[in-house]
């Protein structure tokens, strides 16, 4: 299985044959090294409805004819766009060809800005994503605020890499998101969702080297991790 990070929350997962992308947030990402255009995927999962996070979704997965997995509002509202969704919710899990999706709470908002009608469209509740494939289990937290069942989380779970946002602001910062990377007791953590904007830049290398037992690690942009 090859892990790649690419700015922001985009995560790329290749396992079993197919690529699976992350919370595509591409085309205003100041940080990411892809082209919303050159993306050839299988499958996108989705966290929640921000626009941060939502990102490149309908043209990337139209063009690929790529299935999208969402919690059910936000699946509901891609599916009105014409595109192929799975939908989901907190708690339920689903196991498809390229691996199992399970989704968890995250303590955040759930919406898409139409900025040219000054319209907000609710999107359900967000989530984090637990995803596993090859005997390898995957957190990516999404957006959200620490909260003590990442406890539970942990216990019942073997995380080989967890995905955290630290930006603060809008999500947990470096300090609550070193408390959290302590209750999921993951193998591995690694920071997301910083430096995209003034209102959330952080220094991931202090993140890192604040975590016991050497865990943590930064991926910069195009790098790559093999569970």
């Amino acid at each position: 299985m090859k892990i790649s990070y690419h700015g922001h929350s985009v995560v790329l997962i290749e396992t079993k044959g197919k690529r699976i992308l992350i919370d595509p947030f591409i085309t205003g990402n100041g940080l990411t090294d892809l082209k919303a255009e050159d993306v050839k995927v299988d499958v996108i999962l989705l966290t929640h409805g921000h626009n941060d996070h939502v990102g490149d979704t309908v043209d990337i997965a139209k063009r690929n004819d790529a299935l999208v997995v969402a919690p059910f509002e936000l699946a509901t509202f891609l599916g009105w766009q014409g595109v192929k969704t799975h939908p989901m919710h907190i708690g339920g899990a689903h196991e498809f060809d390229f691996g199992t999706v399970k989704l968890t709470q995250a303590f955040h908002g759930s919406s898409y800005t139409i900025e040219e009608e000054q319209k907000i469209v609710y999107t359900g509740m967000p989530a984090g994503i637990l995803f596993s494939a090859e005997g390898k289990t995957i957190f990516h937290a999404g957006d959200t605020a620490l909260f003590s069942d990442m406890k539970l989380i942990g216990e019942r779970n073997s995380i080989d890499i967890a995905f955290l946002p630290i930006g603060d602001n809008f999500t947990m910062g470096p300090d609550d998101a070193t408390l959290a990377s302590e209750w999921l007791q993951a193998k591995h953590v690694v920071p997301i969702h910083y430096n995209t904007f003034p209102v959330i830049e952080q220094n991931p290398t202090e993140f890192v080297e604040n975590l016991s037992g050497k865990k943590g690690k930064v991926m910069n942009v195009g790098d790559i991790t093999e569970l």
